[in-house]
């Protein structure tokens, strides 16, 4: 089945976020009628909808839409994939990269699906912990490999903009399948993406 990454907005769903958010402005102290301000409704409506478009899309069908049966069995890796996401809890962004390696069983996937699968599930409100695993799931679903390894480090605004207000940390989470789950294995994947992990 073909995959198709088209942009699209519903003119329902976004008429009504644009009543929300204007709301949102007046109650914030601004003035939703502000030269400045009198299409932020709209846009941010049309960028919400672009952020959380993840909810729409299914990460195995774009896997299985360019899967090819190879007999390649050493470790396929994509690493510093650029990942933008929503907290859930306040909403803001978090940013960073995924670094994700699997080793195939009898199929492979075009290297840009697996970037894909990346912005599915980070195109939704998220926490990492979860965002991680799911990226695992549904390449262990789609291809069957051998094993996954998904390495997501990131930074939060959540941290960084309110709260403790640390500039300087980031999260780092990790899932890890089948061979990789053997510490030698592992090894090898945390040091050809140049990561501290153990």
């Amino acid at each position: 089945m073909a995959y198709n990454n088209i942009e699209k907005y519903t003119e329902a769903i976004s008429e009504q976020l644009q009543e929300e958010y204007k709301s949102i402005i007046g109650l914030l102290g601004e003035d939703p009628e502000r030269e400045g301000l009198l299409k932020t409704p709209e846009r941010v409506a049309k960028a919400m909808q672009y952020m959380t478009k993840g909810y729409n899309e299914d990460a195995v069908q774009i896997l299985n839409s360019a899967k090819f049966k190879e007999s390649y069995k050493e470790m396929v890796i994509v690493k510093d994939i650029e990942l933008y996401s929503l907290c859930e809890h306040h909403m803001l962004p978090f940013i960073g990269k995924a670094h994700i390696a699997y080793i195939p069983n009898g199929y492979i996937t075009g290297l840009s699906k697996i970037a894909r699968v990346v912005d599915v599930f980070a195109r939704r409100l998220q926490v990492q912990e979860r965002l991680t695993h799911q990226i695992l799931d549904a390449i262990q679903e789609a291809l069957s490999p051998q094993g996954v390894a998904v390495v997501i480090e990131a930074r939060h605004m959540c941290m960084m903009m309110r709260g403790v207000q640390k500039q300087n940390s980031f999260t780092s989470t990790h899932a890890f399948s089948g061979k990789f789950e053997d510490a030698e294995t592992r090894s090898d994947f945390l040091r050809l993406i140049g990561s501290q992990l153990s």
